[in-house]
């Protein structure tokens, strides 16, 4: 039986979710699997993995085929430095502790990596909401200057023409006054 280890699509339409899976080359794409390695969401950046190290290593090592995007999953995570790596230690080249420190440092700088661009994704949806912020209260100052404006015109028309009513209603009542 030909192993490979390939994802699962899961989600909604356009809203992609996988399962990375031990899976029968024979079996369908979505179909009957023999063990699930973990999970891939590529909708967040970066892409959101949850894998199961250990089983992984072990299917690689037993010999399953990844399919290209399985195999760069992997790498990623580091599934293929560590059976790199332990192909040294059975060879003699390296000891059990020199291994796991090279991982250990690739890991960090890795997570370093990853960690800065998650920095910079909420820097720029930080400054994108501050331009926002800044346009809205540009133009909400403009709309209100407008409308000060307008409030002024209409308050000196009505002011003129309490002028004028009241000009009229003088000499009337002055005019009637002295019929009296």
């Amino acid at each position: 039986m030909a192993t490979r280890i390939r994802l699962q699509r899961r989600g909604k339409k356009n809203q992609p979710f996988y399962h990375l899976v031990i899976a029968d080359g024979r079996a369908p794409r979505d179909g009957r699997f023999i063990e699930d390695l973990g999970t891939y969401n590529p909708l967040t950046n970066p892409a959101t993995l949850n894998i199961n190290f250990d089983r992984a290593l072990y299917w690689l090592e037993t010999g399953a085929a990844p399919t290209d995007t399985a195999r760069a999953i992997l790498k990623r995570e580091g599934v293929y430095l560590m059976k790199h790596l332990r192909g040294g230690i059975a060879k003699g080249a390296l000891s059990e502790a020199q291994a796991q420190q090279k991982f250990n440092a690739w890991k960090q700088e890795k997570d370093s990596k990853l960690g800065n661009i998650v920095r910079e994704e909420a820097d720029k949806a930080r400054n994108v909401k501050k331009e926002r912020l800044a346009a809205e209260t540009k133009v909400k100052e403009a709309m209100s200057a407008k409308i000060a404006a307008r409030n002024a015109e209409i308050a000196a028309k009505a002011a003129e023409a309490a002028a004028e009513a009241a000009a009229e209603e003088a000499p009337a009542t002055e005019e009637a006054a002295p019929e009296a």
